[in-house]
């Protein structure tokens, strides 16, 4: 998108990004954040989704360094806005600027990101010993801890490398998220479990998430597919991110063998959907199969970094699950992986604890316009930038340069959506499915004491009492002929008083 016009609706002007996106017409993703210098005091707004940051007018930038160094000191790092400004910059003009401010901290971090995005080493000497600088702000940003680079002297805490890099911005949603501690209720919740109904829920969450990811992509799985998934989550921790093969081998496990592959996918594909007039509706684009492994092989190295780089694990979890099914890889499966992979991240982060596993996917199937967003969040900003054409086969061609696209974006939509997801799968789907069973044992216990059944029939009974909504119907009373009707009222009666009695946490 180029933007022609520096201001807004309400007439303010922009300064930092947004300006230097305007008055250089670059070619880019809009940033999430807009600066503008206004008549009046510092305040932020939000407008058309859109986060307005409002300075006085003495905070206005007067010229095109002045603007870049007002983003390196205010705003949040666009990776994708910085490498198209270098591009359009004088490299003289640029090293003339760092010059002016050899040591100063804003300089130094557009310099060290001038020679991270562009490859180009300038012509200028190593800054001389002074105090380290972050890149990023931890204030502003999700970071890793950081390497140490002396040519600059600045602490590179990115997510990711110059093959693959996204954002994420700290938001009040996001940290809103972080401070609910959701690890450490996840752990009281299993402390608090009896270990031999913690393994059974267990089992069944496995499954559960299972059948979930497979329906979200409409299928059905065989039992033997189903079983291979299941066995796969429970090794997520282990799963080795680095491995093409082991990517290739698992999926094969999980799709129709006619539709496994030996390699990364050789073909354009695209998601969409079919018109009453068979034409296709194009809803997002993958990356062109020629970019595939450059971009794999820097998400690759990006999932290294943030998992030995303390970041958080949901957040890491985003940019590590969402940004594989961007990539699509494969030409089948890739959503399926895309949720196996943050089941890798939250156990190999140990926010899941040992053997457990969060349903996230029975999250995405209950609130799918939620899930929707949070994908669509990418595709409605890469979208625009995209040429394309599409034959009468439709067989889309990308005519555009667009693996910058994929390489430097926003994940804040995707780890904010993510937070929000696990919270619930761990307050409805673990808390629910252990209350559940400690219910169903109890009620089970109750009919038991009535009639001392094999413990296969007293649990028909109670599951068929409980799906009743607490009685046993006429249809159902026809498979226990052995017990008297007097009998039958009694259990009912003890299988609701053991659920109105539990106390919920």
């Amino acid at each position: 998108m180029i933007f022609n016009d520096s201001k807004s609706k309400s007439g303010t002007k922009a300064i930092g990004l947004y300006w230097l996106i305007e008055e250089l017409g670059l070619a880019v993703v809009p940033p999430a954040v807009r600066s503008e210098a206004i008549r009046g005091a510092r305040k932020t707004r939000i407008a058309d989704g859109t986060v307005l940051e409002q300075y006085p007018l003495a905070y206005g930038p007067t010229d095109l360094f002045g603007h870049l160094r007002f983003a390196m000191r205010y705003e949040p790092i666009e990776l994708n806005v910085l490498l198209a400004f270098f591009e359009n910059v004088r490299r003289d003009d640029f090293e003339a600027w760092v010059k002016s401010e050899p040591v100063g901290k804003y300089a130094r971090r557009a310099w060290y990101l001038y020679e991270f995005l562009t490859g180009e080493i300038l012509d200028l000497p190593d800054v001389p010993p002074t105090d380290n600088v972050l890149l990023l702000d931890p204030a502003l940003h999700i970071t890793t801890t950081g390497v140490r680079v002396r040519r600059q002297r600045v602490i590179d805490n990115l997510l990711g490398n110059r093959d693959y890099c996204p954002m994420i911005r700290r938001t009040d949603r996001l940290n809103a998220g972080q401070q609910q501690q959701l690890g450490e209720e996840a752990k009281k919740i299993v402390e608090s479990a009896d270990p031999a109904l913690l393994a059974r829920a267990v089992h069944y969450l496995f499954t559960k998430e299972t059948k979930s990811s497979f329906a979200i992509e409409g299928e059905v799985p065989s039992t033997d597919r189903t079983l291979r998934f299941v066995a796969a989550l429970g090794r997520a921790d282990d799963f080795d991110t680095s491995d093409k093969q082991a990517f290739v081998e698992l999926q094969n496990s999980i799709v129709d063998a006619r539709y496994a592959q030996r390699d990364w996918r050789s073909i354009q594909n695209y998601v969409g959907q079919t018109a009453s007039n068979y034409s296709e509706i194009v809803h997002f684009i993958c990356p062109k199969p020629e970019d595939v492994p450059g971009l794999m092989d820097g998400w690759m190295r990006m999932v290294s970094r943030i998992e030995g780089g303390g970041v958080d694990p949901i957040c890491a979890a985003a940019v590590t699950g969402f940004g594989f099914v961007f990539i699509h890889p494969f030409e089948d499966g890739n959503g399926r992986i895309h949720r196996f992979l943050i089941h890798h991240s939250l156990a190999k982060l140990q926010f899941a604890p040992q053997g457990v596993l969060f349903p996230v996917s029975a999250a995405m199937l209950r609130t799918p316009k939620a899930y929707d967003a949070a994908l669509n969040a990418f595709s409605k900003s890469a979208m625009p930038l995209i040429k394309y054409e599409m034959d009468d086969q439709q067989r889309l061609t990308v005519l555009s340069s667009t693996d910058k696209l994929y390489r430097y974006y926003d994940a804040t939509p995707q780890a904010e959506y993510l937070y929000e997801a696990v919270a619930e799968t761990i307050r409805k789907d673990l808390r629910e499915e252990i209350e559940f069973l400690e219910v169903f044992d109890k009620a089970m216990a109750a009919v038991k004491m009535i009639v001392d059944m094999p413990n296969a029939r007293a649990s028909l009974l109670t599951r068929f009492v409980l799906q009743n909504h607490g009685t046993l119907s006429a249809k159902k009373r026809r498979q226990f002929p052995e017990l008297r009707d007097e009998e039958i009222v009694r259990m009912e009666s003890e299988i609701f008083r053991a659920v109105t009695t539990k106390e919920f946490a």
